[in-house]
């Protein structure tokens, strides 16, 4: 298991809102560009991006989420106290 993984995500502060950016994915929309749109953390506005964190770095749900993604593959809803995020584990 690897001890820093890369990934990028979208805070907001409902589940339903989660569901439609699953939708607009599936619809063929960027990750990044949805990001820059609808996300309530100041990463959204590159897309998202987070960059590489290791264990202990993140609050326990949005780690535990990340690190179970495959690479390229995206997240159910995921909360935590800040929201909901979609996570895109990107390495």
């Amino acid at each position: 298991m690897a001890d820093r993984i890369g990934a990028m995500h979208i805070l907001v502060d409902h589940e339903y809102e989660v569901e439609d950016l699953l939708k607009k994915l599936e619809n063929g929309d960027s990750f990044e560009q949805l990001a820059r749109d609808f996300s309530k953390c100041p990463s959204g506005k590159q897309g998202g991006k987070l960059g590489e964190f290791g264990k202990g770095m993140m609050v326990q749900e949005f780690e535990k989420a990340a690190f179970d993604l495959e690479v390229g593959q995206v997240s159910g809803p995921v909360k935590t106290q800040f929201g909901y995020h979609l996570i895109k584990r990107t390495s």
